[in-house]
């Protein structure tokens, strides 16, 4: 099954932008479509594949920060071709 994430990671610190680098970069270094804009970072494949992913860098990036917010919306399509029809 196809799935669309998008991810928005806000450390609660005054330093944040080390740890939402390391955590986009390890995102970018999986062979799965990722793409990123200044407020969010969307993730496009396989729900087994994501999954996974995101269970070790989420896990990863919240050992590195003292406290943050990761906001996750889950799509059970592949998204990454959406266009509007207006």
């Amino acid at each position: 099954m196809k799935i669309s994430v998008e991810l928005t990671l806000t450390p609660l610190q005054d330093d944040f932008e080390p740890a939402i680098i390391h955590f986009i970069k390890k995102l970018r270094s999986s062979n799965l479509k990722i793409l990123e804009n200044p407020l969010s970072t969307q993730i496009y494949g396989d729900y087994d594949e994501v999954m996974r992913l995101l269970t070790t860098e989420i896990k990863e990036v919240f050992e590195l920060i003292e406290g943050g917010l990761l906001y996750m919306k889950i799509v059970k399509s592949d998204r990454r071709d959406y266009e509007p029809h207006f």
